[in-house]
């Protein structure tokens, strides 16, 4: 049985982005065999297909792309056990697959999908929501009272920091351009910094405990962004690293998130106890994947963009 598949079987631009027709997998031992809702698109993705990331993740070609999941489970392979046909799942798999009608997963990837969205929007959890939890929690160490930089809100990953950091109990200061300021200030930011227009320095009424970048920077933004953190405080980014002065007293660190299914699970019940909404600006079909790395290469996407086979 065939179905359709995003691949590229080469790297380079978004046109080499192709929609084959590939042959159903057959869930392996400890796996599922899903029907794919929606995956979701991560900046990273284009970079990859590029193949700027091909020294530490080289890929075996022809790669199917998708890293976030949702669907439903289709079958199940031998020694796969947690799961029944029919159940709602969410993941992020680490192997990719999801840009296609179907993907098998190991089931230790998995969990249970929260029940107060649609399936497909929950598509835009895993990478961002874990990259956002670690950041906020393991690495920032955000807790009640502090104040809270978030550089780069307007994203998919900023969206779910700023929310985390408000449910950790700070005040959230927030970057974002004007077309995502609205929704930042929805997720909770309480100063909304429009950075195409002010200064951040300028605009921060005294310096903050925690700075999370999400965003790549220049050597320049760098070197500002650094003295508005207080000593004893911390930077954390997943983009640019950022480096205070060694007598700063500053802890700074470059993370990259890891899949984890236990803070992907606390993930979606936050979801459904409304603590966090799930924030999609778009949702395409799997045709239009090249379109969306050309819209987010050229700085033209906010939020989450679901892609749906």
């Amino acid at each position: 049985m065939k179905m359709k598949s995003a691949r590229i079987h080469d790297y380079g631009d978004a046109s080499v982005i192709r929609y084959d027709d590939v042959p159903r997998p057959e869930p392996a031992s400890g796996e599922v065999l899903i029907r794919v809702a929606a995956t979701s698109f991560n900046p990273t993705e284009a970079a990859l297909r590029g193949g700027l990331l091909r020294a530490f993740l080289p890929l075996d070609l022809p790669y199917t792309l998708g890293w976030d999941l949702a669907g439903t489970v289709a079958e199940i392979g031998a020694g796969a056990e947690g799961f029944t046909v029919g159940d709602r799942v969410i993941g992020r798999l680490d192997s990719a697959g999801a840009a296609a009608e179907y993907v098998r997963a190991p089931v230790a990837t998995l969990v249970t999908a929260p029940d107060s969205v649609p399936l497909a929007h929950a598509a835009a959890l895993p990478v961002a929501g874990l990259t956002a939890w670690q950041a906020v929690f393991e690495h920032g160490k955000v807790a009640a009272g502090q104040r809270v930089l978030v550089n780069g809100a307007g994203g998919g990953v900023g969206g779910f920091v700023t929310q985390l950091a408000k449910y950790a109990g700070a005040e959230v200061i927030a970057t974002a351009g004007a077309r995502s300021a609205e929704a930042v200030r929805r997720q909770g930011a309480d100063q909304v910094i429009d950075y195409t227009a002010t200064p951040v320095m300028a605009a921060l009424d005294g310096p903050v405990d925690t700075l999370l970048n999400l965003v790549p920077l220049s050597p320049p933004d760098t070197a500002a962004l650094a003295p508005l953190v207080r000593p004893g405080g911390r930077i954390v980014s997943i983009a640019t690293p950022i480096e205070p002065p060694a007598d700063a007293g500053v802890t700074a660190m470059h993370m990259v998130a890891r899949n984890d299914v236990e803070h992907l699970a606390a993930l979606v019940e936050l979801i459904d106890a409304g603590v966090i909404t799930i924030d999609i600006s778009e949702s395409r079909p799997l045709t239009d994947l090249a379109v969306i790395h050309r819209l987010s290469e050229a700085g033209r996407i906010r939020g989450k963009v679901i892609i749906v086979p």
